[in-house]
């Protein structure tokens, strides 16, 4: 099949490597072959899975007359990181509305927000819980009134123009997993906002593409994501005009969220350091240590049996890592 991409932005650093994790595949494996898409390369600053979205949201940004960026997420929003240094690539002012309460000493992905130059205006948790859409709708016509024109963009940067960017990434692992003499494989990312599991499922769906994508979610439950991806899909279909799956299978790995997002065990900080010992890659504890966590925990139980090939979506969020050194114990 076909498909028209609208314009996007060279914004990435793609294509990202395919690695092979020959000695995690020994130690977590159990008879499958571990790979590794490396998202967490698209750049430095603009690292991980969100710069793929980005790329096609500021295209679209820019050709719909925008001037103003806006969104959404919490204190550590990888998402709104990356958001901030495209504004300033872009030179599109940026404002972030966080969750949570901005304690003074900035960290991680909130401190490179501030060295972004975006605004951010930090909300307590039930406030922004409550009344997040009419945050964005305040803060959208406080810049109308200034004769400028914002785009909210939502958590995560998914939806259906979101989703071109994992659709995208999809015909590119198949080159990579084509160029690896890989026929079939099952794909594991982490899913929060549910945009990057929704484009790499469209893409497969579309495509007919070797792969079976899997989201482990790292907060709400299998029915929450279900519904999201699906939403995003269609989002996708009536924005461009396209023949988007009625009914697209939606796989989510449930029951490794633990006691929250952004809440990791010892057990997740104890396997982000093995990791990194074992094959020099960094996971993070809000996002990538729990999907691979559950990604082990499938494969120990049967899960992807029939299949040599697993790869897992590495979405970045190193720099989340930093605001939670505590968790970390030992040498």
């Amino acid at each position: 099949m076909d498909i028209a991409f609208p314009r996007k932005l060279d914004l990435a650093l793609t294509p990202t490597p395919l690695q092979y994790l020959e000695r995690a595949s020994a130690r977590w494996g159990g008879g499958h072959r571990l790979w590794i898409k490396r998202d967490d390369l698209t750049g430095c600053t603009l690292s991980g899975n969100k710069v793929r979205k980005l790329e096609f949201i500021t295209a679209y940004a820019q050709d719909q007359g925008y001037d103003t960026l806006i969104t959404c997420g919490g204190l550590q929003s990888n998402h709104c990181r990356a958001t901030a240094f495209v504004g300033a690539q872009l030179n599109m002012p940026v404002h972030l509305v966080l969750r949570g309460e901005d304690s003074g000493q900035h960290q991680g992905n909130l401190l490179l927000d501030h060295l972004a130059g975006a605004r951010v205006s930090c909300y307590p948790v039930s406030h922004y819980l409550a009344e997040r859409d009419a945050l964005l709708q305040h803060w959208q016509e406080h810049y109308a009134q200034q004769g400028r024109k914002a785009l909210v963009i939502p958590t995560g940067g998914s939806d259906g123009i979101g989703v071109w960017g994992y659709l995208s990434a999809a015909l590119e692992l198949a080159a990579d997993l084509e160029a690896v003499e890989v026929e079939q494989a099952h794909v594991v990312c982490a899913t929060g906002s549910g945009g990057t599991q929704a484009g790499l499922t469209l893409g497969a769906d579309l495509m007919q593409l070797p792969q079976t994508v899997w989201g482990v979610n790292v907060c709400d439950d299998e029915q929450y994501f279900r519904d999201k991806v699906a939403a995003d899909i269609r989002d996708w279909g009536v924005r461009y005009a396209q023949a988007a799956p009625a009914s697209p299978v939606v796989r989510v790995l449930d029951g490794y969220v633990g006691e929250g997002y952004a809440k990791a065990s010892p057990e997740i900080f104890a396997l982000i350091a093995e990791l990194a010992r074992l094959e020099g890659v960094v996971l993070d504890p809000v996002y990538t240590g729990k999907a691979f966590a559950g990604m082990v925990a499938e494969i120990a139980a049967g899960r992807f049996s029939g299949c040599r090939d697993i790869v897992f979506v590495h979405t970045g969020g190193i720099f989340g890592i930093f605001p939670q050194s505590q968790g970390f114990s030992g040498p």
